[in-house]
């Protein structure tokens, strides 16, 4: 049975190790940039579809309930989802880069896909070659999205990985803001320029990524999967700023080399594997939190939300769009301090009730103080409780944004084992992209008024609440505390701790050297042996490497 020390305090300490982190975390906060292109591309396509001239442009003969051209709302659903089964195909196609070319050259050539659908959006002036370009950005999107917090979780020193992973959500969130004020910057336009200069922009952010990857690093677990002993030492020697021969980096090489070793010899992985076994666990977590993160209502607002907006009664709702997005960045960052000083379980779990409360106000201040006459046009009886209403979203989004955002990516980017990680995170992105896109499709079906669309307005804020009250459970029952371990640790604690919540102030009961002498380098299970040390002196050499003070 595991052990457990209980623990009464824990404050995440920068470790008195040889070298410096500092080149890592830089590395890992640059390649976090690359969030920038999702968040653009998902948000700028919301002030897009509410601008006056495209809508007009890229109409088919379909007009709204004012008689103004638009795009129907088959079309609208269409546009909008057609980035999110992108990303979806690109998430699951990432391992095919990221196992082979590398998770420098595959985030490389990710950009060069996303570019060239950012051309054929810049060019069209009509739907098909618009509908063209949102798939290929999406699907280089969707491989930048998985292999972005690969390269992360495997480059960062462990007692700031999350902050490092989480800075990934940051990055999606200035996107959107980006895109926000791009928006409302040529949304006035009566030319091309209304939409060309918000989609054209993106190449900034792709030219940025690529620069930046081609002078970085190799990640070191990459190329010991790869057999470069010699490359990896040269690489991690880099990123902890130490020479590749120093005792430090071969110890830690050693541990990743003996890891790798034991894993490879239960065989190679496939996407079965993944389901396999002790793996079935991981797998559902990390799909399922990807899942539920969608599911909580977020790209409503993001998607649908100038609209949404006007629908509510305010009269500019690209602004009140960028203060939304503002919220958005600014909330991240405090999670991002949190998940390595407090934990993944109690922000997850806290951020979950604070989010299932503001739904639900929402929906019931939406409900009650609005209606539609004859023609669907949306009639408010209670502004201020609108005002309200739009206040309980920010208050959402706060929650959200300093605690789920961020957090799926840090905590699906932990749980897998070297052998099976890229498969994993590819299966784990992909899940977030298919809801990404089921929403994106279904909600002007399950929002608009008219014949074949069920009229839900504010009411679909109750489907956001039933969700958050299932994140709730889901986060009790089976996210584990992954914080100030190792990504080897980790691998240990899920085979050491069969209930989630009993996670919280496990450390490994074996040091590197018990585990490689016991002939399995990440677990203790089946009959092995520990070294026949006293529990004292083990406590007193795990106390001295610990980043968890007591």
């Amino acid at each position: 049975m595991p052990t457990f020390r209980k623990v009464t305090a824990t404050v995440v300490k920068r470790p008195t190790e040889p070298g410096s982190s500092w080149p890592a975390i830089a590395i890992g906060a640059f390649v976090a940039f690359g969030g920038v292109l999702f968040g653009y591309d998902t948000g700028t396509i919301s002030g897009i579809l509410a601008m006056d001239y495209w809508r007009s442009l890229f109409s088919t003969g379909y007009r709204d309930s004012k008689g103004h051209l638009d795009v129907s709302p088959s079309q609208s659903s269409a546009i909008v989802s057609i980035l999110s089964a992108g990303t979806f195909f690109g998430a699951l196609a990432s391992p095919l880069l990221g196992d082979h070319m590398g998770r420098r050259w595959g985030l490389i050539v990710s950009c060069w896909i996303f570019n060239f659908g950012v051309i054929l959006q810049t060019a069209a002036t009509g739907l098909n070659l618009f509908l063209a370009g949102r798939f290929l950005a999406g699907f280089g999107v969707g491989l930048i999205s998985a292999l972005i917090p690969l390269y992360q979780s495997e480059t960062a020193p462990k007692w700031i990985r999350g902050a490092i992973v989480g800075a990934y959500q940051l990055a999606i969130t200035i996107g959107l803001l980006l895109a926000a004020v791009l928006d409302n910057a040529t949304h006035e336009r009566q030319d091309t320029g209304s939409y060309r200069i918000p989609v054209a922009i993106q190449f900034a952010w792709s030219i940025v990524l690529i620069i930046g990857m081609l002078l970085l690093p190799e990640t070191p677990r990459f190329l010991i999967k790869k057999n470069k002993t010699a490359a990896a030492a040269a690489s991690l020697g880099r990123l902890r700023r130490l020479p590749h021969d120093h005792p430090a980096i071969r110890e830690e090489l050693d541990e990743i080399q003996a890891n790798h070793n034991f894993e490879m010899t239960l065989g190679k992985a496939s996407y079965i594997d993944c389901f396999r076994g002790s793996m079935l666990k991981r797998q559902l977590t990390g799909m399922g939190l990807q899942a539920l993160q969608q599911l909580t209502g977020i790209n409503f607002i993001f998607y649908y939300g100038t609209q949404y907006f006007f629908n509510s009664g305010i009269s500019n709702a690209f602004i009140i769009t960028m203060i939304t997005s503002s919220i958005n960045v600014v909330s991240t960052v405090p999670g991002l301090y949190a998940c390595d000083k407090w934990g993944r379980r109690p922000l997850l779990l806290w951020g979950a009730v604070g989010m299932c409360v503001s739904q639900f106000i929402v929906a019931v201040l939406g409900t009650t103080t609005t209606g539609q006459d004859a023609g669907g046009n949306i009639l408010v009886f209670n502004l201020p409780a609108q005002k309200a209403s739009i206040a309980f979203v920010c208050i959402y989004i706060f929650f959200f944004a300093s605690t789920w955002g961020p957090l799926a990516w840090v905590v699906t980017g932990e749980i897998f084992p070297l052998k099976n990680r890229a498969r994993g995170l590819s299966l784990t992105t992909a899940t977030n992209w298919l809801l990404n896109w089921a929403i994106a499709y279904a909600t002007p079906y399950l929002v608009n008024w008219g014949p074949g669309y069920a009229n839900l307005q504010s009411k679909i804020f109750f489907i956001w609440f039933a969700a958050c009250f299932v994140c709730i459970a889901f986060v009790y029952f089976l996210i584990y505390e992954t914080k100030g371990l190792s990504l080897e640790e980790v691998d240990e604690l899920y085979n050491d701790v069969g209930k989630a919540w009993r996670s919280p102030g496990w450390r490994p009961k074996l040091t590197f050297d018990e585990r490689t002498a016991a002939g399995r380098p990440h677990s203790v299970r089946g009959g092995i042996s520990p070294d026949p040390k006293s529990e004292e002196e083990k406590a007193s050499e795990r106390e001295n490497g610990s980043n968890v003070s007591t």
